[in-house]
């Protein structure tokens, strides 16, 4: 069986690209440039432009919205 290596630099582009991808299309959808429903499209602009950017954020760290809550429960106290 052949082992994978991780290669990082690799995994930090995918995840700042992922980051930018999400920060321009959620400014893209409220700014309402691109609205995120049509009738010609459907919800198809919320879903390339919010969810896909989100659910590869999620694959890629998948521990990331557990580290988020436990930062904001420490800022808290």
């Amino acid at each position: 069986m052949r082992t994978t290596t991780i290669d990082h630099r690799h995994h930090e582009h995918l995840l700042a690209i992922a980051l930018l991808w999400l920060a321009v299309g959620g400014t893209l959808l409220l700014t309402t440039l691109v609205p995120a429903h049509t009738a010609l499209l459907g919800w198809a602009p919320l879903l390339w432009l919010f969810a896909a950017p989100l659910a590869l954020l999620l694959i890629l760290e998948p521990g990331l919205p557990r580290a988020l809550l436990t930062l904001k429960r420490t800022r808290r106290h």
